[in-house]
């Protein structure tokens, strides 16, 4: 059986479930470009999406 890699609600883990539900909500979503994490004493602080548009 594997053990699940997500965060336990209770533990000192800096990356709370609510930020593992934004990235993985963000990269759903996004089909172009970048998401990059902005951390800060071992917490993330800010999340950039940067969204590229293809034009035919």
């Amino acid at each position: 059986m594997t053990e699940s890699k997500l965060p336990k609600e209770n533990s000192d883990n800096p990356i709370s479930k609510e930020d593992v539900d934004k990235l993985l909500h963000l990269l759903e979503t996004i089909r172009y470009g970048s998401l990059t994490l902005i951390i800060q004493d071992g917490k993330i602080v800010l999340i950039e999406k940067n969204e590229k548009m293809k034009l035919k």
